[in-house]
């Protein structure tokens, strides 16, 4: 018999963590402002055009039943989908109704930490934790017109993966009471944090399923994935996690730039030329925020799909234009430009509290 971690309770019974996520976030602000889409497919990337080099945003629940996607090329999805709507992305109309929305979440009587455009984590004290997730949802569709998902947990973790199983516009309950009903056979990517190329590792290791990775040993785990990532593995296949929710304002880790090119680049001056176009306009994020970089970082993506990435700490932290350009352009000879390059990025990454 194997011998599952412990999952305990991480507070009192009257303190909750909520996990709101707005759903369809991106689709949804779009069809709210074009109600004549409602109920179509609707693509939301780049600037609308299938025919460009550019990823799905977001796509409407009617979209994603042709397997379409985040991330997904907008030519693919078109292709999915030859019936539906693509249009650019807005970011200043998505920025304002996010505001308005964590605004109106600040109106309960909870800890708001926002996570992004459209998710947030909630601390309550309440007895009643589904009332409050109900009046949450009706507060947002009363302000914006948006549903909203809310997941209840006993920590971060398990509120997040709630939600999943409140998704649409509904409210899913997951603590250490059901935890191993609702999870002991999921496979390990149904956990936050482990993706579908870790959970392909931890299947060829014997980790199939979440009770699998629960009962592993521990000194097994460390030893193959390393003394960090091997026990937190565990951990998440506990459902333990981080209870605290913070109204720290979030602060940027870093600030980045990039283009994808209609037509592949090979010229080694365009490359050059096109780094220092991105990390000029990092230098000028960087000055906006009024805090120095200390790393700096260049991505660049290969023909047909290939994503390589370099980065250098900086002799000293430093918001100076040119300081930024010449370590991306130091950072380019670390580069094997043997294919043509469909995409380049530049990132500035400020120093760790």
């Amino acid at each position: 018999m194997r011998t599952l971690p412990a999952a305990p309770h991480t507070g009192p019974v009257s303190d909750w963590v909520l996990h709101v996520d707005l759903d369809q976030f991106i689709a949804a602000v779009e069809v709210s402002r074009r109600p004549e889409l409602r109920g179509r497919p609707v693509i939301v990337g780049g600037n609308g055009d299938p025919a460009e080099r550019a990823v799905v945003a977001t796509a409407s629940y009617e979209a994603r039943k042709f397997g379409i996607d985040s991330g997904m090329p907008l030519r693919l999805a078109a292709k999915r989908c030859p019936d539906a709507v693509f249009l650019p992305v807005d970011a200043p109309a998505y920025q304002e109704v996010s505001e308005r929305v964590m605004a109106r979440l600040r109106e309960f009587p909870v800890v708001v930490e926002v996570l992004g455009w459209d998710e947030a984590f909630l601390g309550a004290g309440v007895d009643d934790p589904e009332a409050l997730a109900e009046d949450i949802r009706r507060g947002v569709a009363d302000e914006t017109g948006l549903s909203c998902s809310v997941g209840i947990g006993d920590n971060k973790l398990r509120a997040k993966l709630a939600t999943g199983f409140a998704k649409p516009a509904g409210v899913y309950r997951l603590t250490q009471a059901n935890w191993w009903d609702v999870m002991a056979e999921r496979p390990t990517d149904a956990l936050w944090g482990i993706g579908r190329k870790t959970a392909k590792k931890l299947a060829e290791a014997g980790y199939r399923t979440v009770l699998d990775l629960a009962g592993a040993d521990p000194a097994a785990l460390a030893a193959k994935y390393g003394p960090r990532l091997g026990p937190w593995y565990r951990l998440l296949a506990g459902g333990i996690g981080d209870a605290e929710v913070s109204a720290t304002p979030y602060v940027a880790r870093s600030r980045s730039r990039e283009t994808t090119f209609q037509q592949d680049l090979t010229d080694p001056e365009a490359i050059a030329a096109e780094i220092e176009t991105l990390a000029g306009r990092v230098s000028r994020d960087v000055a906006d925020e009024g805090r120095p970089a200390a790393r700096v970082a260049v991505k660049v993506r290969f023909a047909p799909f290939l994503t390589h990435t370099h980065s250098v700490t900086l002799p000293a932290p430093s918001s100076d234009p040119a300081v930024l350009a010449a370590a991306a352009r130091t950072l380019l000879d670390r580069f094997d430009f043997g294919k043509p390059v469909r995409l380049l990025g530049v990132r500035a990454e400020f120093p760790r509290a």
